[in-house]
């Protein structure tokens, strides 16, 4: 029995970081990385995953992440997975373990193994419903646009309006510009 693990949000500068680890109890139909699905169709797969699947989903906050950093936060993330999970193996969307034994990785997992596609939707599904929330008390930053990813806009409303409490204040910016 597999454990698929995936996470979303970890490139963002804003908002949390949701990791979830996922054992389906049956197939489910139209499974496929997150980010090739609709919005639509990525909610109406989560409320069908979380019927049929065992199921744990973990969040980090930007105050984790600039406390902690993202590898560190990772790795306690997939030692919570595998210790739920005992007895499953544990496949990891991507190429790296942060130093948790004993899991297996596979780069696209997300786009070959159910149980990963359907941990890939229950992150990005976590990540995004929260995200969106933010829009409401920032409205300048248009949250529900890019979902808390350095887009252009984000970077602008950056440099407009500096940062929010939702801000990573340790994710780098790559420009010559200064936030």
């Amino acid at each position: 029995m597999i454990c698929g693990v995936d996470e979303a949000g970890r490139g963002c500068i804003a908002g949390k970081m949701v990791v979830a680890g996922v054992v389906l109890r049956t197939p489910i139909e139209g499974l496929m990385d997150s980010k090739k699905l609709s919005q639509a169709k990525r909610e109406a797969l989560y409320e069908t995953i979380v019927a049929h699947a065992h199921y744990k989903i973990i969040e980090f906050s930007p105050m984790d992440i600039d406390t902690k950093g993202i590898s560190r936060c990772l790795n306690e993330a997939l030692t919570q997975i595998k210790e739920h999970f005992s007895g499953y193996t544990i496949l990891f969307d991507g190429n790296c373990t942060f130093g948790v034994g004993a899991i297996e990785t596979m780069v696209k997992a997300d786009t070959k193994v159910p149980e990963v596609s359907a941990a890939s939707i229950l992150a990005k599904v976590t990540h995004d419903r929260e995200i969106e929330l933010h829009t409401q008390s920032y409205p300048h930053y248009r949250f529900d646009k890019h979902k808390g990813y350095l887009t252009k806009a984000h970077k602008e409303a950056l440099l407009q309006y500096g940062y929010t409490p939702i801000h990573r204040k340790s994710f780098k910016v790559k420009s010559t510009t200064a936030i």
